[in-house]
């Protein structure tokens, strides 16, 4: 998926992938930061953790955006004790209204172990369906695919349709690498 707000600036990312599957909640991106045309890094990490552990937030976009975003998340979390959906709506209120933020190039799944959000670069608010899975970045529609593929059709467990969902991304996106940051909830 390419995200842009308008053409001149269009920009490509990294692909980070959650899956929600019979009570566990599993993120993953790749590791592949480009300049251009040019792989600068392989192995950079996109999902973190924070609060007391217990929520998990992947970017893709502009590196730098996405570390703003990320900071600015975590402050929020703490700001509102460890709510959640609290820290996530006042975030994407803070992204609609501030002048600098709405510029930042970059969206977050953010998941904790009962509820997940998408927020995108207009500062919207997504929240997708309870079992599912959900994708942002270049390779975004090429990992959803084959993880709701995998949830129809197999027993496999959640990490193993991520892992699967990531490595099909990764052979067909020139913006995804197959050095993989995994995380559990």
């Amino acid at each position: 998926m390419t995200f842009t707000k308008d053409k001149s600036r269009e920009m490509h990312a990294t692909t980070v992938l959650l899956v929600r599957r019979n009570g566990e909640t599993v993120m993953a991106s790749d590791g592949q930061v480009t300049l251009g045309d040019t792989i600068v890094k392989h192995t950079a990490s996109k999902v973190k953790r924070v609060g007391r552990g217990d929520v998990v937030v992947g970017f893709a976009g502009g590196a730098a955006d996405g570390l703003a975003l990320f900071t600015r998340f975590e402050g929020k979390l703490e700001e509102f004790q460890g709510n959640l959906e609290r820290a996530v709506i006042e975030l994407a209120k803070d992204w609609r209204t501030d002048r600098v933020l709405r510029q930042l190039q970059a969206m977050m799944i953010i998941a904790g172990k009962d509820k997940c959000f998408l927020m995108s670069g207009n500062g919207d608010l997504i929240q997708p369906d309870e079992d599912g899975a959900i994708a942002i970045g270049s390779g975004a529609n090429y990992a959803l695919a084959s993880a709701r593929a995998l949830m129809r059709h197999t027993e496999l467990p959640t990490r193993e349709i991520v892992e699967a969902s990531m490595h099909i991304a990764a052979e067909i996106c020139i913006y995804t690498n197959d050095h993989f940051t995994i995380e559990e909830l």
